[in-house]
């Protein structure tokens, strides 16, 4: 039987799907692209935004609408989020974010008595879910989930009502793992969760295990999805010092560059702490690229508000800004709060704050113009191939290529770039 995936939202739901994958392929099940006729189809969907609701139910229906047999399985946040919506649509296995490793044993369920399953629990009951890789299909850079779930309730957010409270990977799993990833020759690991910053097993932070990975012999580089600025304490700033497989890339998110807004989006920082962070990661790496999420439109935020985070911003110099709308969701703080900002205000303030960041990465691209960098080459496109560097510098190059021990790696010899 045939099988294909499609994926919305965070490194962790691709992680996810990818464990999904294994799983079917250890089941002799084909997969194949989503575009495709399939068998089974599995849609891992996001509810992190209203558009994100709106655009997994879109690829729902398109499933749905096509004109032959086929099984329909929805899990992940949107399923979660909208378990009894969904239930009016003709879906074959609705499962919630706490199933995915047993979706292999619904499915048999389902074929065998041909009855819709339905399995969506409480997340307050949530363990981690143990998943585990050696290769990663998708991608040439392997993700390992090691965090799951988040207690800080930020007023915005819904993710803690839909992944439950903080749980992590326990260590030795994720150290079998990466080396796993590397000796089938991933030379990159990217560490990925909810609250990846807030990584703890049994008192053994994320700052041991970044440590203990920098042990990992053929591992080339250790980058982090994103990391609160609240997490970035004096251990984790000296393993930055001290530990050169880290690469030169944080995502920090920021959120508003308002102390008002901050305090009623519930976030556990001010700007000067913020500020003073990034000051202090840039003492000991120089050119270390620093990418942020920041929220607009937010109940309450004025003309003087929004000012405020564009001044910020520049005072910063972030190399890229994830810029999003405000988003209302429903049962959190922020859903009910007076004061909502009006649609288009939201679209004129995203486009200002758009515009800025692509000047601001301009800015900082330009300070590497010949000067050299080291690229992890992924793909191939008309002669020349792409990759990116340790600050996630997109490079495009023709290079020659040296056998090692019978596999083909890119090498770049350094000169021009043709």
């Amino acid at each position: 039987m045939k099988v294909a995936f499609y994926t919305l939202g965070c490194k962790v739901n691709l992680y996810e799907t990818e464990y999904m994958m294994s799983l079917f392929k250890q089941n002799n099940y084909d997969i194949v692209d989503f575009k495709s006729q399939s068998d089974i189809y599995v849609i891992n969907g996001c509810s992190v935004t209203n558009n994100s609701d709106n655009k997994s139910l879109k690829i729902i229906k398109n499933i749905i609408n096509r004109k032959y047999d086929k099984i329909l399985i929805v899990t992940g946040c949107f399923s979660q989020n909208k378990k009894e919506e969904l239930k009016d649509y003709k879906i074959d296995i609705i499962l919630g974010n706490n199933e995915k490793s047993k979706v292999i044993e619904y499915l048999n369920k389902y074929l065998e008595d041909k009855k819709n399953i339905y399995v969506v629990n409480n997340p307050k009951d949530f363990v981690f879910e143990n998943m585990y890789l050696s290769h990663f299909e998708t991608k040439t850079r392997a993700f390992v989930k090691i965090q799951d779930g988040c207690d800080n309730y930020c007023s915005y957010c819904i993710i803690p009502y839909l992944r439950g409270s903080c749980k992590s990977k326990d260590k030795d799993l994720i150290l079998k793992e990466v080396n796993e990833l590397v000796n089938n020759n991933y030379q990159e690991v990217v560490l990925s969760g909810i609250h990846t910053g807030f990584y703890n097993s049994n008192n053994y932070d994320l700052s041991d295990l970044l440590n203990d990975l920098n042990k990992i012999k053929n591992l080339k580089r250790i980058r982090i999805s994103s990391i609160e600025v609240t997490e970035l304490n004096s251990k984790f700033i000296n393993e930055l010092k001290n530990n050169k497989k880290i690469v030169d890339h944080l995502h920090i998110p920021l959120q508003s560059g308002s102390d008002k807004i901050l305090k009623l989006m519930n976030r556990k920082y001010s700007l000067d702490f913020y500020y003073n962070k990034i000051k202090e990661i840039r003492s000991i790496r120089k050119d270390i690229s620093i990418t942020t999420d920041i929220i607009v439109g937010f109940p309450n935020e004025s003309e003087e508000d929004f000012n405020n985070t564009l001044e910020f911003v520049k005072k910063i110099k972030f190399s890229k800004i994830h810029v999003f709308p405000f988003s209302r969701r429903k049962n959190t703080k922020a859903d009910v709060m007076d004061n909502q900002i009006d649609n288009n205000i939201k679209k004129i303030r995203s486009n200002k704050l758009i515009e800025l960041s692509k000047q601001l990465e301009i800015e900082y691209l330009n300070k590497f113009i010949n000067k050299k960098l080291d690229v992890i080459f992924e793909s191939k496109e008309k002669g020349y191939y792409i990759g990116h560097s340790s600050n996630y510098i997109l490079v495009k190059t023709k290079y020659k290529i040296f056998k090692i021990k019978k596999l083909e790696y890119p090498y770049l010899i350094g000169g021009k770039d043709e």
